[in-house]
């Protein structure tokens, strides 16, 4: 599968580089003093819209909301706003009026796919909120996180992301790279490429994740830095069924870098591997960038990140239905986007991040704007530009909140190719009996070694 590059530069984007900031990331107390007062526990903006389109924050759930019956982890999560009907649709006919709500990339989809495409808008909800052990991290991370003088790491942070308060660009991607998630995530999620004939390539794998910075049992004192450590087992396509990769990560690129190793069954030996990283294509066809995983995760350094501000985008948001078991793929994965009765969007205030590739460094995009919900910390939307600063693809997360681990999980990730109409539907469940199981326990990152691929793979 050949690696595809282009020539770093940003034509006609012209957009100036920020002035990053290093080391000096500490909140003052009166900052601190604001989350879960004058702010939301998480550093948001309480107040909604003028229109009352976004709605002010409650955080009035903590986990399973009342009325609805949950089986726990790894079951089916019944949707607490099945009864409710759109407001209004976005169309390619009538998406003008809409246009200071809308990314780039969310316009030039309508437009591309006029009589098919459309955004079913929902009352917006901003009902749930995190554990009180990760609004308590949140506040520490607040007084101790800040970035590393390279800008590929962080220190001080520890079971939440690293910045309440970020002041620069390379703080807020840092919040992407440490958003809240399952310190154990267990189970299987399908992927498919859909091409514009109709044809649809699959890719199966087993994930065992381990995070270590959002383990209760490790204390904070004797936190390493430990981001991720994986074992991912392919089960599709069947000519690399019964690969097994292993990743080992921490919040510290640049002292500590990703490592790889992998068992192939042809061989049944384990071999590591070179650093994959960048844009590394991944998936069927190669159809996204390691980096753009989840819109985006590794290091920041390829790029100078810049604040633009906050701004109310619609994105997709309670998505409890995409992922019901009763929504077969068959009719979850339309032409050349997903059914839209299927994606739930919701007006909410957004951070948006710029990224630009920096000076003779090279990457299939040369830049992006990632648009980051401020309740959650999840990139919601993604924008990405290729050398000659032309709109590429766009990317974007379906989310709802997770009953079993109190944090809002990315359920869905589409990958739209602007140029050739195919997309990328990533972390499908909806048929997959091993649905992803969240904060089991019972893992280490001693049990992450070549040693234990090797076990898994004989």
């Amino acid at each position: 599968m050949d690696r595809r590059t282009f020539v770093a530069g940003l034509g006609a984007a012209g957009w100036a580089a920020a002035t990053p900031r290093f080391g000096f990331a500490k909140a003052a107390a009166d900052e601190v003093a604001k989350l879960g007062t004058s702010l939301t526990p998480a550093g948001a903006i309480k107040e909604g819209s003028a229109d009352g389109l976004l709605t002010p924050w409650s955080g009035k759930w903590l986990g399973v909301p009342p009325g609805i019956t949950y089986g726990g982890t790894g079951k089916v999560q019944a949707n607490p706003y099945a009864a409710e009907k759109p407001l209004f649709s976005i169309t390619a006919q009538n998406f003008q009026q809409y246009a200071d709500r809308l990314t780039e990339g969310q316009k030039a989809l309508l437009q591309k796919n006029p009589s098919t495409f459309r955004m079913d808008v929902y009352p917006c909800h901003r009902d749930f909120r995190f554990s009180d052990a990760l609004h308590a991290n949140l506040k520490l991370n607040a007084q101790e996180a800040q970035v590393t003088p390279d800008g590929e790491g962080v220190t001080g942070a520890y079971g939440a992301p690293a910045f309440p308060f970020p002041k620069s660009g390379l703080e807020l991607i840092w919040n992407v790279i440490s958003i809240p998630r399952g310190f154990t995530q267990r189970g299987t999620m399908d992927e498919a490429v859909v091409y514009p004939d109709g044809n649809v390539a699959w890719g199966a794998q087993q994930w065992d994740i381990y995070a270590t910075a959002y383990d209760p049992t490790v204390a904070r004192a004797s936190f390493d830095g430990g981001s991720a450590f994986v074992f991912r087992s392919t089960l599709k396509p069947e000519r690399e069924r019964g690969s097994i990769t292993l990743v080992r990560e921490y919040w510290d690129f640049g002292n500590r870098p990703s490592q790889a190793w992998q068992y192939v069954p042809g061989t049944r030996r384990v071999k590591q591997v070179p650093e994959i990283a960048g844009d590394y294509p991944l998936g069927p066809g190669g159809f996204h960038t390691v980096d753009d995983t989840g819109l985006w995760t590794q290091s920041p350094k390829r790029y100078d990140w810049e604040i633009v501000g906050k701004k109310e985008i619609f994105i997709p948001y309670n998505n409890f239905l995409i992922e019901d078991p009763t929504v077969k793929y068959k009719d979850l994965l339309a032409k050349a986007h997903l059914n839209p009765e299927t994606v739930r969007w919701e007006l909410h205030r957004c951070w948006v991040l710029k990224a630009r590739l920096k000076p003779g460094l090279r990457h299939v995009y040369a830049a992006r704007t990632i648009y980051i919900d401020e309740d959650s910390f999840n990139p919601a939307i993604a924008d990405m530009y290729d050398a000659r600063g032309q709109l590429y693809r766009m990317a974007m997360n379906t989310t709802s909140y997770d009953y079993a681990s109190q944090f809002f999980q990315q359920r869905i990730c589409v990958y739209h190719d602007l140029v050739s109409g195919a997309y990328m539907a990533d972390r499908l469940s909806n048929e997959v009996v091993d649905r992803m199981r969240y904060n089991e326990g019972g893992r280490k990152e001693s049990d992450y070694t070549p040693q234990e691929l090797k076990r898994k793979g004989v």
